[in-house]
């Protein structure tokens, strides 16, 4: 099936605006002869037409924010709809929250579901299925049809749109040079399958902190465990082979697994074994001993995410819609506890 020609299609190919297009289009006076000819003359010829149904709805405020994210038990995702739903409120905003489940098929349902007139932008972040897919298609669809979206944590490159991100980099990085400060010289990665793209982030700074201090990446000390089905014996036969004395994990769950098999070996902690862990959740306050943690701050970054979307959304409905995108970067923190030598 052929695909149908947008408006940012056209400002693509003529190196114009979003807005320019539409107002030349509408035959506006604040556009030059020159540009509208052009404009109206490329329309012509690839037989544009606009989606009447969508102009419609588009016009029509429902002042409600559609939020899909993977994992509705994840302590990050808690947080962050918690930032969400408490700076769209505040602004006016109702928020409509529904879960992928980390699947692909459950994402574009969801989207669809929702992209009937029912909201007026999206926040969310990618699935599972949908990064290891590498498949878009469906985010590019909304954005064509005029529908603003902002992307959280797990964002892709090849989509323009607003995004709020975490510096999974740079405190990955500093997390590390923590462990090698504490004269660890056997330190792990325990992370997910390399299509997230922040767990390879992690990695990257991970690598870094190892590289800065002279140290050869040995990649039989990083730890590749599914997002979904962990197996204790996959642990088991890591510290087996491994002899690791520190563990950096790309979220708590691992973190806490880990500490939970080490226990079990008679390994003490911090003695023996230091652990740091992404995501400042329940697991990591109350485990024992209490996990020293990489802070996401996932409230910050749900009200960023809303005030991003909200103000494109309202600008739009102004007539002065930036074309612009931006991508904002929460800083993360490393809080200590007992799980390293502090």
């Amino acid at each position: 099936m052929k695909q149908k020609i947008t408006l940012k299609h056209i400002a693509r190919e003529l190196e114009v605006s979003i807005s320019t297009v539409s107002k030349a289009l509408k035959n506006s006076d604040e556009i030059s002869d020159d540009t509208k000819e052009k404009v109206q003359a490329f329309a012509k010829l690839y037989n544009y037409k606009p989606n009447n149904i969508a102009v419609s709805l588009k016009n029509k405020r429902t002042k409600n924010i559609g939020v899909v994210i993977p994992d509705i038990v994840h302590h990050f995702f808690t947080t962050v709809f918690r930032g969400i739903e408490k700076y769209a409120n505040e602004q006016g905003y109702n928020v409509i929250i529904c879960v992928s489940d980390e699947s692909f098929d459950k994402e574009v349902i969801n989207m669809e579901m929702l992209n009937n007139g029912s909201i007026d932008g999206f926040i969310m972040s990618l699935s599972a299925e949908t990064q290891q897919k590498n498949d878009i298609t469906h985010l590019k669809q909304v954005i064509d049809q005029g529908t603003p979206l902002v992307l959280f944590d797990r964002v892709t490159d090849e989509l323009e749109c607003d995004k709020v991100i975490l510096n999974d980099q740079e405190i990955a990085y500093e997390a590390t040079k923590k462990l090698l400060k504490e004269g660890r010289k056997r330190i792990a990665l325990a992370t997910t399958e390399s299509y997230f793209n922040v767990s390879e982030k992690r990695a990257d700074g991970y690598r870094q902190a190892l590289n800065e201090y002279g140290m050869e990446v040995d990649n039989d000390l990083v730890l590749v465990l599914p997002y979904n089905d962990i197996q204790e014996s996959m642990i088991e036969d890591f510290y087996d082979r491994a002899k690791v004395d520190a563990i950096l994990s790309v979220n708590e769950i691992f973190a806490i697994q880990c500490i939970s098999v080490a226990k079990k070996r008679g390994m003490k902690i911090p003695e023996d074994i230091s652990f740091i862990g992404f995501t400042d959740g329940l697991l990591s306050r109350y485990s024992n001993p209490t996990l020293t943690v990489v802070a996401q701050h996932g409230v910050k970054m749900g009200e960023i995410a809303a005030k991003m979307l909200i103000d494109r959304v309202e600008s739009e409905a102004e007539g002065s819609m930036e074309d612009t995108y931006r991508t904002e970067i929460v800083q993360a923190t490393i809080l200590d506890r007992e799980s390293t030598i502090n």
